[in-house]
């Protein structure tokens, strides 16, 4: 058994601080900076709800237990689940994989559409601080949750246990020019992908929404 593995402790994330967020970020189609701090907020309270009851079962914490971008889907579609709750004004696509993943609320039939190009925020959640990654190059609103947290290949590696906590918050509308598709061989099998080049991250992190106290940015 590894130490610490069902401390309750290590069940709680750290909760977001409002004073950390930025009053002056600007979030499309009626989207708030306290909207998304409540949406932070809820997350960490699923993640405690859930951890705990695992740790009292004696089973590993999802985050320990999941792969990396199984828990980073769950982080990124708890957020879009959850931040109209906060911001009326926006909805999640129900349209299944549909892009963005929210629309203007009200705009489309039963908030479902299966390409609305750029009509609409686009939500990621990621550990890394940059180089972060969609499907397509297309011209998108952005908006990236970047967190650290524990991951299945800890225990093996002796890590030590952390709490999951948000790192930064960043959002912006980046034009095709600021992805670069990365395509595959003809004998791989991962998903094609395109990732945020310089100058999309730019625009992005000038636009910071969240960024914890000690979080310096890359340059």
């Amino acid at each position: 058994m590894r130490e610490g593995q069902f401390d309750l402790a290590f069940c709680k994330p750290e909760r977001p601080s409002f004073k950390d967020f930025n009053p002056v970020a600007k979030i499309p189609y009626g989207v708030s900076v306290d909207g998304v701090f409540h949406a932070m907020l809820d997350f960490a309270d699923f993640l405690e709800t859930a951890n705990t009851a695992l740790a009292l079962k004696k089973m590993e914490r999802l985050e320990d237990m999941l792969m990396p971008a199984n828990f980073s889907s769950m982080v990124g579609e708890f957020i879009t689940s959850n931040l109209p709750k906060h911001c009326p004004t926006v909805a999640k696509n129900g349209y299944h994989n549909g892009h963005p993943d929210l629309l203007p609320a009200g705009k489309y039939p039963r908030n479902a559409a299966q390409h609305a190009g750029s009509d609409g925020i686009e939500v990621k959640a990621s550990r890394y601080p940059k180089g972060w990654q969609g499907h397509n190059q297309e011209d998108s609103w952005l908006m990236v949750f970047v967190f650290e947290s524990g991951r299945p290949s800890d225990a093996a590696k002796g890590k030590t246990m952390a709490c999951f906590r948000f790192l930064a918050v960043y959002g912006d509308l980046l034009e095709k020019a600021d992805w670069k598709f990365d395509g595959r061989s003809l004998t791989s099998r991962r998903t094609i992908t395109a990732t945020v080049l310089a100058s999309g991250y730019e625009k992005m992190t000038k636009n910071w929404i969240y960024k914890a106290p000690e979080l310096e940015i890359e340059c």
